[in-house]
């Protein structure tokens, strides 16, 4: 048995603390990569319908390559009517879905939208989102 304590004791003088040091440098810097400094804010649009069966009627619209503007402006049923248009949200100010679906889509624009499929549900509704830029 003590030839087995040594062994372990000389393991540890060797590589225990150059191991720690380098593990402890390598969490701290991953965690600040991980945080939400991949964008603070997007310039997004939205198709908000009540009803499930209208977000899919929208969907369709979409799909046959009708401008996502001009969906939004036959379809949505809230404010956003110019086209879907809901400017430049930051973090924290949409509610979590919502905020999640905008955050995760890439850049596109409403000639070639890029959405989210299926609605997202939020307590508002069934939204189908586009984002047009992040910052």
């Amino acid at each position: 048995m003590p030839p087995k304590g040594k062994a372990k004791a000389k393991a540890e003088s060797k590589g225990g603390s150059k191991g720690g040091k380098a593990a402890t440098g390598g969490d701290n810097g991953d965690k600040k990569d991980k945080g939400p400094k991949g964008g603070n804010a997007v310039k997004v649009r939205h198709i908000l319908c009540e009803k499930h069966s209208k977000s899919m009627e929208a969907m369709e619209k979409l799909k046959t390559g009708m401008k996502f503007n001009e969906v939004a402006s036959q379809y949505s049923e809230d404010k956003a009517r110019q086209g879907g248009d809901l400017g430049w949200m930051t973090r924290g100010s949409m509610v979590g879905p919502f905020q999640e679906a905008a955050f995760a889509l890439s850049n596109s624009t409403t000639d070639k939208p890029i959405y989210t499929d299926p609605p997202v549900k939020t307590k508002f509704g069934y939204h189908i989102i586009m984002v047009e830029g992040k910052k």
